[in-house]
């Protein structure tokens, strides 16, 4: 698969060749060039005009705070933070689960498009392997000089460890589950990407539940979580929304989740005193957003606005207005073209998403889109478009129930009582759509009117023309973007994984030039090598460097979605 991007003054179109059989060698070596040529080290902006930049990544959160008038939340630090930099109303990712979301937000290209819908791909016995020009954001970054730091989970579909949620290519990161930005070398502007996991579908689990196995796995950071809440709220204070019973067990769970995001709050709080301490506020650029929407039944997992719509704030010094709000859509591909902006880098041509603050702003698109693919155990296949008011969600298989058997989301009290009440015929009206025994084909909402999206308005003659209109954009959409959901994952973990083995990356070779430099090289469109010094920090490879005689180099390669390759080490004569 080939993906093109042509530029149109500051918008861009998409055009998705079709699949071809294995190239010959004259094309692959035209693929190489052109792989060398897209390796280049961007050119960042001068020294004094590259900010430093923290994303913070709440996992499994809408907008549920103070700054979007939630008047139960207790998110003042978080609040600050909107009130010095500008809020945007209207933000959605991807999909409405961790690892699509994620791999849309590192790759700045939706997850369909490279094969990477299905939730955590690695259970489908495979990775996807994206073209080589694809290169993810952090890595963009570091290429560029920044000083690429990670803490928490990844998730972005390119690792096997622990399930698929941690690890990933070794060259995005200069440092790996770390926080601490201290350590990057003198002068140079860092990048963090830090992952709050307090809001997370696990932690809304009663906290000394120990109903499973999985329960029990997940219960210390429950119960560290819970120690450190800075405020508990009441059942009084919270409202289910309508596709919820109005229960204890409900309001018990919502409950969890607001003292969580208030523990959110406070390591946000943390983080910025942090910054402040060290001088560095008012150089950096701060980004809060979220995942994907609440990790509560029909929320996670799903492409309604309880799953997709979530905070997004950007607080940039000197450039953007405190206070200030936007209406504008934003999607999760967004992210990656505007941080590398921020940068002063080039944004790659292969993007789908849009700078959307900053000198280098681009319009606002007609639509964002969303995807749910497999999930976990559970095949499936849904696809929505949104604009500023109307949202279209075609159902692939309607003839499924909307609630399938899912093992993770069933540990939870409120889910499990909803299934009970919907099996003994005791839920009544909005609370009992979600629990149907088939789905609508389509389904059309006015989110001004029905915020909650329980009023189907796809059958309505009076709104056949949007209906048709964004039924329309939803085929040009899939069409342009080459989603790769459409194909059966059996297909996609064939082509991405030959024989059902991760395909290795061939080792790097080494080589000594005039004055000891050292070079290195691999024949691997899309890998990328990292090498280092005398035992030395990992640094990625982008010139020859010139090294002592006696000196041990090690170098290592790593192609997206294989295994990185066996060292290659070389002692400078």
């Amino acid at each position: 698969m080939r993906f093109q991007a042509k530029r149109t003054g500051q918008q861009r179109s998409w055009t998705t060749p079709p699949l071809r059989r294995a190239a010959g060698p004259r094309a692959c070596l035209l693929v190489a060039l052109a792989c060398a040529a897209c390796a280049e080290r961007p050119q960042p902006a001068p020294p004094g005009q590259r900010p430093d930049i923290l994303l913070i990544v709440a996992e499994d959160l809408s907008p549920r705070l103070g700054a979007y008038g939630d008047e139960v939340a207790h998110t003042p630090h978080i609040d600050r933070l909107a009130a010095e930099g500008t809020r945007f109303t209207r933000a959605f990712t991807t999909a409405g689960v961790c690892a699509p979301s994620r791999a849309a937000i590192v790759m700045g290209v939706h997850q369909n498009t490279w094969g990477a819908g299905h939730m955590r791909a690695s259970a489908g016995g495979y990775l996807p392997v994206p073209p080589p020009e694809f290169t993810a954001f952090p890595e963009v970054l570091r290429r560029a000089g920044y000083y690429t730091i990670n803490s928490g989970k990844t998730d972005y579909q390119l690792s096997t460890w622990l399930g698929g949620a941690f690890g990933g290519p070794p060259s995005l990161w200069d440092e790996d589950r770390s926080g601490d930005w201290a350590s990057r070398p003198a002068g140079a502007p860092f990048f963090a990407y830090l992952t709050l996991n307090e809001s997370h579908e696990s932690q809304v689990w009663p906290t000394w539940s120990m109903r499973s196995l999985m329960s029990l796995v997940m219960l210390p950071p429950r119960v560290w979580n819970h120690w450190h809440w800075p405020r508990q709220t009441s059942p009084a204070e919270v409202e289910p929304p309508p596709y919820y019973p109005d229960t204890p067990t409900v309001r018990a769970d919502m409950v969890r989740h607001y003292n969580n995001l208030a523990r959110v709050d406070a390591r946000v709080g943390e983080i910025l005193q942090r910054l402040e301490g060290d001088g560095l506020a008012e150089r950096s650029v701060v980004i809060f957003t979220s995942d994907h929407g609440d990790g509560l039944p029909r929320a996670k997992r799903w492409p309604y606005d309880s799953g997709i719509h979530v905070p997004l704030i950007v607080r940039w010094p000197g450039v953007l207005p405190a206070g200030s709000v936007s209406p504008e859509l934003v999607s999760g591909v967004d992210l990656a073209p505007t941080l590398l902006a921020i940068a002063g880098i080039p944004v790659p041509a292969h993007m789908q998403g849009r700078v959307f603050v900053g000198p280098e702003r681009q319009p606002e698109p007609r639509y964002v889109y969303a995807a749910r693919d497999r999930i976990d155990e559970q095949p499936d296949r849904v696809r929505a478009l949104r604009d500023r008011r109307w949202k279209y969600i075609r159902n692939f298989q309607p003839d499924r129930p909307y609630v399938l058997d899912v093992a993770f989301r069933d540990q939870m009290p409120m889910m499990r009582e909803m299934r009970a009440l919907a099996e003994a015929g005791e839920l009544q009206g909005d609370a009992a759509l979600w629990f149907r025994p088939q789905r609508d084909p389509e389904e059309l909402y006015d989110t001004l009117e029905d915020p909650h999206e329980v009023r189907n308005l796809a059958g309505d003659p009076r709104h056949a023309v949007r209906l048709t209109e964004m039924r329309d954009a939803l085929d040009e959409w899939l069409l342009a973007s080459g989603d790769l959901g459409l194909v059966e994952e059996s297909e996609l973990a064939r082509r991405f994984w030959p024989g059902g083995a991760q395909p290795a990356t061939p080792t790097p070779q080494l080589h000594v030039g005039k004055r000891g430099r050292v070079a290195a090289s691999h024949a691997t469109p899309g890998a990328s090598i990292e090498i280092r010094v005398a035992d030395g920090p990992w640094r990625l490879y982008h010139q020859p460097v010139e090294v002592a005689p006696k000196t041990l180099v090690e170098a290592r390669a790593t192609r997206y979605g294989w295994a990185t390759s066996e060292l290659q080490e070389l002692r400078v004569p």
